[in-house]
């Protein structure tokens, strides 16, 4: 059993930066596939970024809105994935989830295929 907490998120003006941090229990972090997702109220919830297990060279991916702007990393040592969130725009409010994979996940930005999930941190983007 894995659990997760996010931590990080709160109140930001468009332009700014926040980091979302996740942190994991369990002893084979460092192997699972790690993701962020985010979702606003009557929205289904929506892919971020992941990062891959050191099994599969903890390769990264982002969904075209945050390309450029996000970037997620992970801490093996510290068992803690993170998110920073740079030029934020007002789009970007949502509450951010982090998901966790013990596994190789064929269709990775798919949200029901993920074991673990935490329970969500609110980041609100105001003009």
């Amino acid at each position: 059993q894995v659990q997760l907490a996010e931590s990080g998120g709160g109140l930001v003006q468009a332009g700014g930066s926040l980091r979302l941090s996740c942190a994991a229990s369990g002893r084979t972090f460092s192997s699972y596939t790690m993701a962020w997702f985010r979702q606003t109220p009557g929205k289904d919830r929506e892919f971020v970024a992941l990062i891959y297990g050191n099994g599969h060279g903890e390769n990264l991916d982002y969904a075209d809105a945050v390309k450029g702007r996000f970037s997620i990393s992970r801490d093996n040592a510290k068992n803690t994935l993170y998110l920073q969130m740079n030029s934020l725009k007002l789009e970007d409010t949502a509450v951010y989830y982090c998901a966790a994979d013990p596994g190789w996940i064929n269709e990775p930005r798919t949200p029901r295929l993920y074991d673990y999930w935490g329970q969500g941190t609110q980041v609100t983007v105001s003009s």
